[in-house]
């Protein structure tokens, strides 16, 4: 991910607080250095929710110019929630113009 995107950062920090020895953030393929990751038998790999699939794709790749690569996509569920500002709560319909 960029590295001006909130979402990608807290993956990083995410990952980190998950017990990742090395967590960073790359936003193309070619800022990874295979041999700084050379002795790792597991690679996490996850994306910002704006990142090209194209670029993860590019990402996979390049581990494969190096290591045997096997992917296993890991199945989520998200239940996040946002709430409305409070200036934009409880308007009506007829309302919303007046908000935009």
């Amino acid at each position: 991910g960029a590295p001006n995107s909130s979402n990608s950062q807290r993956l990083v920090e995410t990952a980190r607080r998950a017990g990742s020895k090395r967590a960073f953030l790359v936003q193309r393929a070619e800022e990874i250095d295979l041999d700084e990751i050379r002795e790792a038998r597991i690679i996490g790999l996850t994306a910002g929710a704006s990142a090209p699939e194209i670029l993860v794709d590019e990402v996979i790749e390049r581990l494969r110019s190096r290591f045997i690569v096997t992917v296993e996509a890991m199945k989520g569920e998200e239940n996040v929630s946002f709430k409305l500002p409070r200036q934009l709560r409880g308007r009506g319909p007829d309302r919303r113009e007046r908000c935009a």
